[in-house]
């Protein structure tokens, strides 16, 4: 009985998880920064959060629990900044909904790259996801209309270089085993902020002279929840729950992300993806449910 008491706990855990992922976009899109300020801090609070949370539980970081992977968890962390910066850029250039399939393209580019990294065969099933994913790509860029511009073109290249950054995340990932997810994930998130920090003097975001006035009230209170509840909150229970349900379970229930930013961008942003958008959506989607299954 407590066993699948527990089980229907890390399952809610999972599903709240998800779903606060969903709504991400929103809040970006009330923070007029710059993404790779919201990315630095992000990565910075959300590992200085869970660096806390294991010291409470009685389980500091040290560097002699990574067993010599330090730099390759460090490098992929960086790669992590970047690929939240294009994501935050891709919100900031066109419609939540359209950033977020973009980004949901990652599976698909998964399986591109999985026969280099992890030497597995594509099966022509999942070159056929691939395809039907490339063509709902399509029907969500609007090229088929006339309604296209060229900030929606800008922004579908920022969510698709979003997720080509998350599958090399993912599958370096997957090569770093026999570490504490927990540390492991802190490192990610230090280092996906630090890394911020020399582009931010690169690109001169810091001596920008309207950046102190940005900071209003809703702007710290927006960037305090995607930092510490997106970031530090809901990592730590998704990599709770993660190790007590189904894969099969965590297949299925990842795809509520980006269900709930679609809906959430058209109550509150009132963006409109018209038909082509909608046909779009059920193709990558339905491609990147399948390619997990086949």
């Amino acid at each position: 009985m407590n066993s699948s008491k527990d089980s229907r706990k890390y399952l809610i855990r999972f599903i709240i998880a998800m779903a606060a992922f969903g709504t991400i976009g929103i809040f970006r899109r009330f923070i007029p920064l710059d993404s790779g300020i919201i990315a630095m801090a992000r990565g910075i609070i959300g590992a200085v959060f869970i660096f806390i949370f294991l010291a409470v539980r009685g389980r500091p970081f040290a560097f002699s629990h990574l067993k010599g992977k330090i730099w390759q968890i460090m490098l992929i962390g960086a790669i992590m900044g970047f690929n939240w910066v294009t994501l935050f850029e891709a919100y900031n250039y066109t419609a939540v909904s359209t950033a977020t399939l973009c980004y949901y393209m990652e599976p698909l580019f998964l399986i591109l790259i999985s026969p280099f990294v992890f030497r597995e065969k594509i099966t022509w099933k999942k070159l056929l996801c691939v395809l039907v994913a490339f063509v709902g790509m399509i029907f969500v860029s609007g090229v088929l209309s006339s309604e296209v511009g060229t900030n929606d073109l800008t922004g579908i290249v920022f969510g698709l270089l979003s997720a080509v950054l998350y599958a090399i995340v993912v599958s370096w990932s997957r090569l770093i085993t026999d570490v504490d997810p927990y540390e492991k994930t802190a490192l990610q998130l230090l280092s996906a902020g630090v890394v911020m920090i020399p582009y931010l003097l690169a690109k001169g975001a810091f001596a920008d002279s309207s950046l102190a006035a940005s900071f209003t009230p809703l702007t710290i209170t927006m960037l305090a929840i995607v930092c510490i509840v997106h970031t530090g909150i809901v990592y730590l229970m998704y990599f709770e729950s993660i190790n007590h349900i189904k894969v099969s379970q965590i297949a299925v229930l990842s795809y509520i992300d980006p269900v709930v930013a679609i809906i959430l961008s058209q109550v509150i942003l009132h963006e409109n993806m018209g038909w082509q958008g909608l046909i779009g959506a059920v193709l990558i989607l339905g491609a990147a449910f399948v390619s997990e299954k086949v």
